[in-house]
């Protein structure tokens, strides 16, 4: 299924609350004719544009290829939160990698979160940027692991930005009585996603950079100098980064043999008024939760709740968004059903098996990443600021990630994604039970 047009088939933005709140759109033309360029980059997302800021001023000529519009994927719809780590706990990536290997995976994710920070105060984009992330337990042993976490990153790593709640904690910083306890990482954040990604573009486009919309790769050549060629034109470049994440499809097929594409949801009330929603979140902290079908949820800037979760499990997007997200929003805060639903939208993210991000070079010329299961604004910028980084010729962060082991999703292209709706699934039905 060709996931660029399946569920948008114009390529048009999505009709979200981002879209509708967006500051200002960059003015990019469409590839006509055959260009060339020291860099071509695939993709006008966070990893995408990241490295394009990164590369500008450096002396090279930087040409970025989007299929549909800057932002116009999971960059531009996806839920805002700038978690701090990876995508797996500090301790099981210590059993699994081991301390040292673990503890570099630390530094470089902290480094993600102060890459986003650096590019938003740097080019002045304004996107709501705010502190604050709790992540909520739903279960009591769950609580005691994460209050473990924290004693193990405040003694071992010195990061000293943690908070552990209990029940009556919890309970009076999101005014729900689902969850048991939690962390309050002031560490973290969260930002409007699609503002941040238009404010990157408008910045890399005032850099020299040119960025080409409705420009969709076809195909690239495999030697140096690449032939990056779409329907209209060809840019010819020693350095082609891939940054196309879960909408990769067969354009590098090893790496998607490794990227599952998944699709999330995300519902938007009415404006609640500031009294209701310092009732529901205090301080404006964004929420996410320990369900293997995350909820994940914050207030925005005018007092709405815009609120991420549930499942579905083939790629079109339901009919009515809204009626699949709603359920779990009222899970969380029955007080909401009477509010109105102004904005629905689905997207389309990447995860790996092992829910660590997939870096690789080939050749050293054409390199990718991908993969950030969830954890993408943070770690999508900082993949883009390393594949860029790499083609400057201080390769050790993007190496660090690609020296890990990534195994193939099961079935192949015909039955992986078959496979992976009965795990989706399994674990769904383990959330509903409270296993």
């Amino acid at each position: 299924m060709d996931l660029l047009r399946a569920n948008d088939p114009g390529g048009a933005y999505p009709p979200s609350y981002y879209h509708a709140t967006a500051n200002g759109f960059p003015e990019c033309p469409v590839l006509e004719g055959d260009i060339q360029a020291d860099v071509c980059i695939i993709g006008a997302g966070f990893t995408g544009l990241s490295a394009a800021l990164t590369l500008m001023g450096q002396g090279l000529s930087v040409v970025v290829l989007e299929a549909n519009h800057v932002g116009w994927g999971a960059s531009g719809r996806n839920g805002g939160q700038l978690g701090s780590g990876q995508r797996v706990d500090q301790l099981t990536l210590e059993a699994l990698l081991g301390v040292d290997d673990a503890r570099t995976l630390w530094h470089l994710a902290e480094d993600a979160k102060a890459t986003v920070r650096a590019a938003i105060a740097t080019h002045q984009i304004a996107c709501d940027l705010r502190a604050g992330l709790i992540h909520a337990e739903v279960s009591a042993a769950g609580v005691r692991a994460a209050h473990r976490e924290v004693d193990h990153l405040q003694s071992h790593l010195g990061y000293d930005q943690l908070t552990p709640l209990d029940l009556a904690a919890v309970r009076s910083a999101v005014g729900t009585d689902m969850y048991k306890g939690g962390v309050l990482d002031q560490g973290a954040g969260h930002l409007h996603p699609l503002n941040y990604a238009l404010g990157m573009a408008i910045a890399a486009q005032a850099g020299g950079v040119q960025i080409f919309e409705v420009s969709r790769v076809e195909a690239v050549t495999d030697t140096a100098p690449h032939k990056v060629r779409t329907a209209a034109g060809c840019v010819t470049a020693n350095h082609v980064l891939y940054a196309c994440n879960g909408y990769l499809g067969g354009l590098e097929p090893r790496a998607a043999a490794r990227i599952m594409p998944i699709n999330n949801f995300i519902a938007v009330t009415e404006p609640l008024g500031r009294d209701q929603a310092e009732g529901l979140i205090r301080n404006k902290v964004a929420v996410n939760d320990s369900k293997f079908v995350v909820n994940y949820y914050r207030l925005t800037a005018d007092d709405r709740m815009l609120f991420g979760g549930g499942e579905t499990y083939g790629y079109r997007f339901p009919q009515d968004i809204a009626a699949v997200v709603r359920p779990n929003m009222l899970k969380v805060y029955p007080q909401l059903a009477d509010a109105r639903i102004d904005y629905a939208w689905g997207g389309t993210l990447g995860i790996t098996r092992s829910r660590l991000p997939y870096f690789r070079s080939h050749g050293d010329t054409r390199l990718i990443a991908g993969g950030f299961s969830g954890h993408g604004v943070a770690m999508a910028s900082l993949a883009g600021k390393l594949m860029a980084q790499h083609v400057l010729g201080a390769p050790d962060g993007f190496s660090h990630f690609a020296r890990l082991s990534h195994r193939r999703f099961p079935g192949g292209a015909v039955l992986r994604h078959p496979l992976l709706v009965l795990a989706m699934t399994w674990y769904a039905m383990r959330d509903r039970l409270g296993v």
